[in-house]
């Protein structure tokens, strides 16, 4: 089992009195305003034992940047691409500081269409009946260009809602980045269905035979963690070939209205769970949001 970091915002919030969801660029506006607060969340998490840590670029996209940032196109990748240096730098650090090498991964994070919306959208897929996959193409390939650029060794292909999105991201991969190595985690509705109400495990090896090449895992984040034994549940009587990532968050409830997490008082933590997943045979744990 392979040990991914956790919420990136949740650390962020330990370094900062700034207030954080809410803002139409959440974390990744830091890419701008404090360097040093990004490197310094990655180290926690490096320190903690994860061996795959994300770029804070999960609701970084080009048009975001230009649009809140008051940047050029330019400016904007090149920030993107910084996301992957920052990530770097946290673990040349760490590996200074202890005198040994670490291995420790770089993903890039790629958040969905929906996050940039900044409705919530990202939790219902209320998005994919009026988009096309041409033109989640077009939107995702800036950003993940800048990515691998930037020299990422996967990309986390995170939070997406819906199978159009998947796949066009899946395509985009094989299409321009055909070296590229990624994963891709769902948001989930229920049990069985991910936020637009298609099933999962149908929609995950969808996946698995469009992309197997590529792909290192399918799963899900940014979920309830009671949700994720079911769901591999159902993936493995589908296809237990299939490797599975998971890294939930603590049980709440995004409020896409209010704009932040409602808390369930009743939340089992992540760790009673993580047993179950190890005896499914759980490929990558980590945590979200």
């Amino acid at each position: 089992v392979t040990l991914i970091d956790a919420g990136f915002s949740t650390q962020l919030s330990t370094y900062t009195t700034e207030q954080i969801d809410g803002h139409p660029l959440w974390t990744a506006r830091f890419l701008f305003s404090d360097k040093d607060i990004c490197i310094a969340v990655h180290r926690d998490f490096i320190r903690a034992g994860s061996k795959i840590i994300r770029t804070n670029s999960y609701q970084a996209s080009v048009p975001g940047f230009m649009k809140h940032m008051n940047v050029s196109q330019q400016d904007a990748i090149k920030s993107i691409k910084e996301s992957v240096s920052l990530a770097r730098k946290a673990i040349s650090e760490e590996e200074d500081l202890s005198g040994k090498k670490l291995n420790v991964q770089v993903a890039g994070a790629v958040g969905p269409y929906g996050a940039c919306l900044h409705d919530g959208s990202e939790y219902t897929g209320s998005y994919c009946k009026d988009i096309t996959k041409e033109e989640l193409m077009e939107w995702h390939k800036p950003r993940i260009k800048a990515l691998i650029d930037g020299g990422v060794d996967l990309l986390a292909i995170e939070t997406i809602p819906c199978s159009i999105e998947a796949v066009a991201v899946l395509q985009l991969l094989m299409k321009e980045f055909p070296k590229a190595r990624a994963w891709i985690s769902f948001t989930i509705k229920n049990e069985s269905q991910i936020s637009n109400g298609e099933e999962f495990a149908d929609v995950a090896n969808t996946c698995w035979d469009l992309g197997s090449k590529q792909l290192i895992a399918i799963g899900v984040n940014c979920v309830n963690p009671m949700y994720v034994t079911p769901l591999f549940t159902a993936l493995i009587k589908k296809n237990a070939s299939i490797p599975f990532i998971a890294y939930p968050n603590s049980g709440e409830i995004y409020d896409g209205v209010e704009k932040k997490w409602i808390e369930k008082d009743n939340a089992r933590k992540v760790t009673a769970f993580v047993e179950e997943w190890l005896n499914l045979g759980i490929s990558y744990i980590g945590g979200c949001c």
